[in-house]
C-alpha cells in the first residue's frame, strides 16, 4: 500500500500582526512548469505535449506517466481538463492520480509563491496532506 493522500493545505503567515490564514486549494491543471516540476517531485518521466492515444480516444495535451498506469493522464493547459481512462481503477490506481494532482498543487503554490519573493517552506503530515508555509515578503 502506497502512502496516503491527503488535501494540500496551504498556510499564510503574514508579518504583520502574524497572522495565519489555512485555504484549501482548488486544483486546475494549466501551468506546463508546475506539470514538469510535479513529474520531477514523484519522480516521473518528464511530460511529453502532443497528441496521446487512450484506450478508444485520443487528447492533446501535456501526457503524464503514472505509476503502473496502462495509458498517460493528458493535461490540456488551454482548458485546465485532465483526460485519462483507467477502467474504473483496473488499468491504474486512482491514488496515483490524486498523488500527482496533490504535487502538481504544492509545486504550483511554491512557484507562485516565490515568484512574488515570498518564502515557501514545506512539511508533510501524518494524514498524507502537505502544509506550505509562505512567508510574506521573506526571501527564497
Amino acid at each position: 500500500m502506497g502512502p496516503m493522500v491527503g488535501p494540500v493545505v496551504v498556510a499564510l503567515n503574514w508579518r504583520i500582526n502574524i497572522v495565519s490564514h489555512v485555504v484549501q486549494i482548488q486544483t486546475e491543471i494549466r501551468d506546463p512548469v508546475a506539470i514538469r516540476a510535479a513529474c520531477g517531485r514523484l519522480s516521473l518521466p518528464e511530460p511529453v505535449f502532443g497528441e496521446t492515444k487512450l484506450f478508444s480516444t485520443s487528447a492533446i495535451g501535456w501526457a503524464v506517466r503514472l505509476p503502473e498506469w496502462l495509458y498517460p493522464v493528458v493535461c490540456d493547459v488551454a482548458t485546465a481538463k485532465i483526460a485519462f481512462d483507467n477502467f474504473n481503477g483496473r488499468w491504474g490506481d486512482p491514488k496515483q492520480l490524486d498523488r500527482y494532482l496533490q504535487a502538481y498543487a504544492v509545486e504550483k503554490a511554491r512557484i507562485e509563491g516565490r515568484r512574488r519573493g515570498h518564502t515557501v517552506t514545506e512539511q508533510s503530515l501524518a494524514d498524507g496532506s502537505i502544509k506550505l508555509t509562505i512567508q510574506v515578503g521573506g526571501a527564497t
